[in-house]
């Protein structure tokens, strides 16, 4: 499939999907006219990068681990991926990620602190 498809089938643009290819992410073929073409696997690796990036890793864990993925709804690395260095970055990540859970944690109770004493009939409603 051209660039185009991939890109309406994942719901991520194209510059997006030109950009991962150039974080060496995705490989797509060339055809003789330059054309990209993707394999319909790509749809499954593309849809791995949206949740791995959605999930706070760099592009740089992302390039280290992704060729041991097998499933885009897992993330379960073979063991010869786990490099020290990829398991410092993977520790980085954790402990950067779990300081933003906490950090959230913070702001959600501070704002229904502040609900529950401006708007007492809804301040512990969820939204």
């Amino acid at each position: 499939m051209r660039i185009g498809e991939l890109s309406r089938r994942t719901g991520v643009p194209t510059r997006m999907l030109r950009y991962y290819e150039e974080q060496d992410l995705l490989h797509p073929d060339r055809a003789d006219n330059g054309y990209r073409s993707y394999p319909e696997a790509a749809v499954y690796r593309v849809q791995q990068i949206r949740g791995l990036l959605d999930s706070g890793l760099t592009t740089e864990i992302i390039r280290n681990i992704l060729p041991f993925l097998d499933r885009p709804d897992q993330l379960h690395p073979h063991p010869d991926c786990l490099t020290a260095e990829t398991t410092a970055l993977l520790r980085g990540e954790a402990e950067r990620i779990q300081a933003r859970i906490d950090c959230l944690g913070r702001n959600l109770r501070a704002i229904r602190e502040y609900l529950a004493a401006v708007a007492p009939d809804h301040g512990g409603e969820r939204a």
